[in-house]
């Protein structure tokens, strides 16, 4: 069956053709506008299930068999989104203009083999500027995670420095390292992605520092759906190990702490941020506010260009 899910504020269908080959589509019939996710997968082509018309994974009207010659099959058209499949998650690419399709780059810890991860998916009630906030502020690890198995110690102040990368930056505790949640390190390769480590003790299993690579991605204004990979360097026998503790004692501790982040962000009032009052070891925050900003009126100059020619 399709499936229907909202993205930037978009509907998209999605399917698997008969190779298992991901399409994403507009979720319109061209029609008349019935979802297309409520339709069926015929492998190369969506049929609504309105009125039967079948759309091709290159947006086009294939058929109509309502009607035998009809303008619609020669004219009918919806949106089509570029999908790669990575990690065991789907990524969609909504281009800003008419523009090519670019290549994906994703972190090396989820494409080198000698890197082991799992996904955490979870639907947060709030604008996905509040959990890329949350995020880049490795001070609340010491307060709202105090109780957790891997962010009880350390101090409960600090210093913080920035740090550039050939993607972005890293946002640090200048007198701390591999205690608690130290750091994190904002990239931009073909999407937008962050990255942080917490130091495991050796009850944790075998392998390296333990490693986060989240992105937060809009649903709408008020919804977020947050991808979270747990990633180690961990390889041989011993990566069997970790997969099966994490199943088996670590994941629902993991989850207990993203719980504690979806309360407080949910919790929070819509407009927080016009009402706040930022402190030093928020920079890293507003950095990454002021580089989006940047990055919306750099798409909407973009779209202007195309709507004035």
């Amino acid at each position: 069956m399709p499936v229907g899910i909202t993205r930037l504020g978009e509907r998209l269908a999605l399917w698997r053709d008969a190779d298992g080959v991901v399409h994403a589509l507009e979720d319109r019939c061209p029609h008349r506008g019935a979802r297309l996710s409520l339709g069926w997968n015929l492998g190369n082509r969506l049929a609504c299930w309105y009125h039967g018309v079948e759309i091709g994974t290159d947006g086009k009207v294939v058929a109509v068999p309502a009607v035998g010659d009809c303008p619609l099959a020669q004219r009918g058209a919806v949106k089509t989104y570029s999908v790669e499949e990575h990690q065991g998650a789907i990524f969609v690419y909504f281009p800003v203009a008419d523009e090519p399709t670019p290549p994906l780059e994703l972190p090396t810890q989820l494409v080198a083999e000698e890197f082991s991860s799992f996904l955490c998916t979870a639907h947060w009630k709030c604008n996905y500027r509040y959990a890329v906030d949350n995020v880049m502020d490795p001070m609340h690890g010491a307060y709202l995670h105090a109780q957790s198995h891997s962010m009880a110690e350390g101090a409960r102040n600090a210093e913080m420095a920035t740090r550039k990368t050939e993607t972005g930056f890293i946002f640090e505790k200048t007198g701390q390292s591999g205690i608690n949640f130290d750091w994190v390190e904002w990239g931009e390769t073909t999407g937008l992605w962050m990255r942080l480590e917490i130091p495991y003790r050796p009850a944790a299993g075998p392998g390296g520092v333990f490693g986060i690579i989240g992105f937060a991605t809009p649903v709408d204004a008020d919804n977020t759906m947050v991808f979270f990979w747990r990633v180690r360097r961990v390889s041989g026998w011993q990566r069997n190990v970790w997969r099966f503790l994490y199943r088996t004692r670590l994941e629902a501790l993991h989850w207990q702490v993203l719980e504690q982040d979806r309360l407080v962000l949910e919790s929070m009032a819509s407009d927080a941020r016009e009402q706040e009052f930022l402190v030093p070891h928020d920079a890293g925050l507003g950095r990454v506010r002021l580089f989006l900003e940047r990055k919306v009126r750099e798409q909407l100059k973009a779209r202007r260009r195309i709507e004035d020619h």
